[in-house]
């Protein structure tokens, strides 16, 4: 007679589990091995995932350090699992996530199933015209630093599933190995770049922060994508003592407010006459300050809405200057189009959501790209940067649907 499994897992959640991780595509873990690697033993390698984890012997190994650069100076260490342990995790998330999804708030947005980082944009606009006064925060290194000890409590506050519990417990262990191979052990937090990190880091700040505001300052909405936080304040008074009791609550939990990126800020406009320091905040990716905008009758007025950030607008330059268009005369502007107008078009959808002006300067750079490129490409355009330009322009009129900002208006100029 064949033995049962300690634990009851289908071999159909780790397939589905594995064309999901599939779908995310992302890099090969420390044993270098790629998900085109992974299937070429596709059956075999499922299988010994399947027959580890419900035997209560699938043991994660370390996770792969990898230094990401941070926008503002610094690096961020990301935890690359490998594709196997990926598919573990992400078995796990399958379980473990409805299970916790329904007690989580309306304003929790980050790594969340048709919640967005848009919505937390929109609903933020919406509350800085009827709040005066914003507390925004950030907690340092979230990720390196959540409690294992809480953590494991929230979690079997919501399953007493055995395996569930065992490997979140192990992939909380599960050390870091450095580019070296040093093996880092770690005795708090859970990699940011795992599969189930992100419920984990939303169930731990759910107790920490989203249920605690719900608690205590019911008439202060807020709005939180993973680690970046916004809270709404009547005065000014209001979120000074706020923020003092953030602080306490934060570190009574083990963790801490970012200095530099918690502070309290005015949202200036027409009608409010107040003075504060602080009158703009940066929140996902986009800069909400007093803007100059126009009104359904056509009359002028100062409103404090949000546009894509500083920050943002150089990244995407720098993005388009690494392209390095002007190296590809090889390639026709249909490949072009092929290659980069997906990027473009994620842009615009994103950050052309609100007050899609502040965009325009980053498609004017992505012109200015195309036309190099163009000037490399055609001998009697190379020193004529102006005949490039209208060569393009006609283009781009003809056939504006190449580039998403051609369509958006942003053209050459064709005259």
């Amino acid at each position: 007679m064949a033995k049962t499994k300690p634990y009851e897992i289908s071999k159909t959640v780790v397939w589905e589990a594995y064309k999901r991780v599939k779908a995310n595509k992302g890099a090969a873990g420390i044993d270098d091995e790629t998900i085109a690697g992974f299937e070429v033993k596709l059956k075999s390698n499922l299988y010994k995932i399947w027959n580890r984890m419900s035997s209560g012997s699938y043991f994660p190994p370390p996770v792969k350090a990898v230094e990401i650069p941070k926008k503002n100076g610094g690096v961020r260490i990301l935890g690359v699992p490998t594709v196997a342990d990926r598919i573990a995790q992400m078995t796990v998330k399958m379980h473990f996530e409805p299970l916790v999804e329904p007690y989580f708030l309306q304003d929790s947005y980050g790594y969340r199933p048709n919640k967005s980082a848009i919505d937390a944009i929109a609903i933020t606009r919406k509350r800085c015209w009827k709040y005066n006064w914003v507390l925004e925060f950030d907690i340092k290194g979230l990720f390196d630093n959540i409690d294992h000890e809480l953590l494991m409590k929230a979690v079997c506050k919501h399953t007493d599933c055995k395996w569930i519990i065992k490997y979140i417990e192990r992939w909380l262990k599960a050390p870091f190995q450095t580019k070296e191979g040093n093996i880092l052990e770690r005795t708090a937090g859970t990699p940011q770049g795992g599969v189930i990190s992100p419920v984990l880091a939303n169930l731990f700040l759910h107790y920490v922060f989203d249920k605690w505001m719900a608690i205590n300052y019911p008439n202060n909405p807020w709005a939180r994508y993973a680690d970046d936080g916004i809270t709404h304040c009547k005065t000014k008074k209001e979120a000074e003592s706020l923020l003092e009791r953030l602080k306490t609550r934060f570190e009574e939990c083990k963790l801490q407010l970012h200095p530099e990126k918690t502070k309290i800020i005015y949202c200036k406009d027409d009608d409010r006459r107040e003075t504060h320091e602080e009158i703009k905040f940066d929140f996902l990716g986009y800069t909400f300050r007093p803007r100059r905008s126009k009104n359904k009758f056509g009359k002028y007025f100062v409103n404090f809405t949000p546009a894509v950030s500083n920050s943002a607008m150089k990244a995407m330059r720098k993005e388009i200057h690494n392209w390095r268009m002007h190296l590809k005369p090889d390639k026709e502007l249909i490949d072009l189009s092929n290659m980069f107008n997906p990027i473009v078009r994620g842009w615009i959808n994103y950050y052309g959501r609100f007050y899609k002006s502040g965009l325009y300067s980053v498609m004017r750079h992505m012109n200015n790209a195309l036309i190099h490129w163009a000037r490399r490409k055609y001998k009697k355009l190379e020193r004529h940067r102006a005949r490039a330009e209208k060569w393009l322009g006609r283009i781009a009129k003809r056939e504006p649907k190449l580039f998403k900002h051609w369509q958006m208006g942003i053209l050459p100029t064709a005259e």
